[in-house]
């Protein structure tokens, strides 16, 4: 249907030069095939900026200037990209028809392995100062009895803490497997990209001789099976997995045990009841110790859910404040994928998702491509010991923006949301404050630097136009019109993009991807395809996971589109009309304030930590300025604009009688900024499509606020999680759309943000948190207020 439907464009296309746009930014084989053959070639025409590739992976300036001035990411001539999952015989040593048939198993087995042997490490472990202290609180409050006789079954528990050590790389073992997933990717996806330039990047940070930790944003559970399959092809050191799961099998913890994957101990339901014993903390603490001070890597996966992030960082830091290792250099790794198939997503997977999974592998269709961005390593010891990273702990939401929502005062918006839930109290309690703050620190600085370096892919492009900019369906050729447009606007942003070839190629894979989630159809006369998306549940959910990169790459003008409409708003509200008067005059210090508190409801990650919140808003009302959607009036004064002397008093003085009246402020004249809409005679798409990108998150805040009446107060907070997710899915259901708005991951972003907001308290016990509603927010005016607050930034 896709084939026959694109074939009646192919002959538009090829005779129509302005549409010959070629996005090339690195040569690729060519892997799909329109179903008819092009017979004329397009001609190649390089889009803006598409001839410089944007330098993305940077270390921060301010907080670790000396290890940016390190410069290796810019050392290096431009080297390309490289296939992962395509070996034939140029990468091993030898050349023949039987070479060209076990090339791939002749180039695992010349790859170099660090093995990592366990030897005495549990011995050191067990013996460490850390986890004696432990055993002592554990079994008495007698030293000496606690150490001649444990409990027995604190002896039991620990062993089985301790068996989590036994961890260790077998080269075999790590061959083998590495050898099958080359095979497996090749199945599953069309390529995986590589930048050449941050392989030898990573080749030079090797020599500052201090141990590497990779860290990435939790995508999926192949996420670190790339990172390793990468670091094994390029003959660096392997490393150790910190992947906190449950494996019940003794086979398969057995397997990857032997590949340095370190698991949850057996008996641990989730990484939370772990981390609440007494004995797991000190035990890994102690444990992550060893293996730095042997010299291994390690690979630790963030997240921005409530413990489930900064208590690996925190280990890592011990280990310098311990003198185990004098440094660690942190790489943060950014991982985009043009669509990840269901099955790996899934945290638990039975016997028939696998094979629905091999069946999927097995027929080929549809395999989207990975691109993987090592980001420029930088010192852990620079960033935490230096003083010139942001350790501030910020003040709790709801001090932050209550008094805006129920008093409309807004001289408490100026300060920085405190995200001390991201590392809580619980977790790691003989962590020292100050080191708690610092890893609070780095645990955002590692979630924004994962997050800005990935890559936007074809499939992103696509569902966001079309979930956001034509929803109710668009032509082909207008689509190539906008993906232009909108991949010029994503370059400029500085933020690399994860594809090649023609533009029709490009459109041709995304819409080939993302087909089971879209609706085509010929338009009359001339037959040329429609596309549209979906309206079904489960189709708007991956769209809108798919849109989620160019929310955060375009997110400060997103603010300041919501920040305009919210402004807008009011003036309907003060004028008492209907529609939307967009000939209005928006002030900067109201834009400004009404962009700093939709700033504070953001997630961690969309921001960069370095900067103040305040500061972030005053880039947004630039941003709007730049990107075309207001225009600064000029004041009308007596003096020209451009009399800098006048204006500034230089040359003319203030006569008063009194002379201890005057001051320098009598020659000065406060600029006063306000803006207007660019086009204010009709409505501005481009503000429309950026309020749109931040809807989704603003609705899903709406719906849950509104039904957190149906829920049994109080409640445990999984049980409360559970049920809000099916109000919300109902919640869609009767709207008829927006089903994106009822995604897990939105439910569990609203759920923390009341929290914060105060709307629900929390009753931490050892066995679980409970949620109970506040008494203020039980009376309707307060709710409807925050209601109100919410809604004022969605344009409908």
């Amino acid at each position: 249907m896709v084939e026959n439907l694109f074939g009646r464009i192919m002959n538009q296309v090829c005779e129509n030069p302005s549409s010959q746009r070629d996005v090339t930014l690195q040569p690729k084989r060519p892997a799909l095939s329109w179903g008819v053959k092009i017979k004329r070639k397009l001609k190649s025409v390089a889009p803006f900026l598409g001839r410089f590739r944007p330098l993305v992976g940077q270390c921060c300036h301010q907080c670790t200037p000396e290890s940016l001035g390190l410069k290796l990411l810019c050392n290096t001539p431009p080297l390309g990209f490289q296939n992962l999952t395509c070996v034939n015989e140029t990468h091993t040593g030898y050349r023949g028809w039987l070479v060209r048939r076990v090339c791939c198993l002749l180039f695992v087995w010349g790859r170099e392995v660090h093995p990592g042997p366990a030897g005495d490490r549990r011995h050191r472990v067990h013996s460490s100062e850390r986890v004696k202290k432990a055993l002592v609180t554990a079994c008495s409050s007698d030293e000496t009895k606690a150490m001649e006789l444990e409990m027995p079954e604190v002896r039991g528990h620990l062993d089985t803490i301790l068996a989590v050590t036994q961890t260790f790389i077998s080269p075999s073992l790590l061959r083998l497997v590495n050898w099958l997933l080359l095979k497996i990717f090749d199945l599953m996806f069309c390529n995986v990209q590589i930048n050449l330039n941050q392989v030898a990047a990573l080749r030079r940070s090797t020599q500052l001789k201090a141990p590497l930790v990779y860290v990435c944003v939790r995508q999926s559970s192949i996420d670190h099976a790339l990172i390793c399959l990468t670091l094994f092809c390029h003959n660096l050191r392997v490393p150790y997995t910190i992947f906190p799961a449950h494996v019940r099998q003794t086979w398969l913890r057995s397997i990857l045990q032997r590949l340095g994957v370190v698991l949850l101990p057996e008996g641990s339901g989730s990484e939370r009841d772990a981390e609440m014993d007494s004995l797991y903390s000190p035990v890994m603490t102690s444990f992550i110790g060893e293996l730095l001070r042997g010299g291994a890597s390690l690979c630790v996966g963030i997240s921005t859910a409530e413990g489930h992030s900064g208590q690996w960082l925190a280990r890592v830091h011990q280990a310098i404040s311990d003198g185990l290792v004098p440094d660690v250099c942190i790489v943060p790794v950014g991982i985009s994928y043009d669509c990840l198939p269901c099955h790996v997503i899934r945290s638990q997977a039975s016997v028939m998702s696998a094979l629905g999974f091999a069946l999927s592998l097995l027929k080929g269709d549809h395999r989207g491509s990975v691109r993987i961005h090592f980001a420029q390593a930088f010192s852990l010891k620079e960033m935490c010991e230096s003083g010139k990273c942001r350790v501030d702990g910020g003040r709790p939401l709801q001090d932050l923006l209550m008094t805006a929502i129920v008093h409309n005062r807004m001289d408490s918006i100026f300060s920085q949301k405190d995200v001390s839930w991201l590392l809580p109290d619980a977790v790691m309690p003989e962590l020292p404050p100050a080191h708690r703050q610092q890893t609070i620190a780095l645990t955002l600085h590692l979630i924004y630097s994962s997050t800005t370096n990935m890559a936007v892919m074809s499939t992103s492009l696509v569902s966001c136009l079309l979930l956001h900019k034509h929803r109710k369906g668009v032509r082909v050729s207008m689509l190539c019109r906008d993906i232009c447009w909108l991949l010029e606007e994503v370059l400029f942003r500085n933020t690399d993009v994860g594809f090649g070839g023609s533009l029709v190629g490009l459109v041709h894979h995304a819409v080939s991807l993302l087909r089971p989630y879209l609706l085509l159809a010929a338009a009359p006369p001339t037959g040329e395809p429609i596309i549209a998306p979906r309206s079904d549940p489960d189709s708007l959910l991956i769209l809108s996971k798919q849109c989620d990169v160019i929310t955060r790459v375009f997110i400060h003008e997103a603010v300041g589109a919501c920040a305009v409409s919210a402004m807008l708003s009011e003036v309907v509200g003060c004028g008492g009309g209907e529609d939307l008067e967009f000939d209005a005059v928006l002030g900067q210090n109201e834009l400004t304030e009404k962009s700093l508190q939709l700033t504070h409801l953001l997630s961690p990650g969309y921001i960069p930590p370095c900067q103040n919140a305040h500061s972030f808003a005053l880039d947004v009302v630039d941003s709007m300025v730049r990107c075309g959607v207001l225009v600064m009036e000029e004041v009308q004064t007596d003096a020209p604009v451009c009399d800098f002397m006048k204006r500034h008093g230089v040359l003319s003085w203030t006569v008063s009688d009194n002379p201890d009246e005057s001051s320098d402020s009598d020659c000065e004249e406060p600029d006063i900024h306000t803006y207007k809409l660019s086009q204010p005679s009709q409505c501005p798409k481009l503000l429309f499509f950026l309020c749109s990108l931040l809807s989704v998150q603003l609705r899903a805040l709406c719906w849950a606020l509104e039904s957190l009446h149906y829920l049994p107060l109080p409640i445990t907070e999984k049980d409360c999680l559970s049920q809000l997710h099916t109000h919300l899915k109902n919640r869609a259901q009767l709207d008829g759309a927006r089903y994106e708005s009822s995604s897990i991951d939105l439910v569990k972003m609203a759920l923390r943000t009341f929290i914060d907001l105060g709307v629900l308290i929390e009753d931490r016990q050892r066995e679980d948190v409970y949620l109970d509603a506040n008494p203020l927010f039980s009376q309707g005016a307060y709710k409807e207020k925050l209601v109100l607050f919410f809604k004022q930034f969605m344009f409908n």
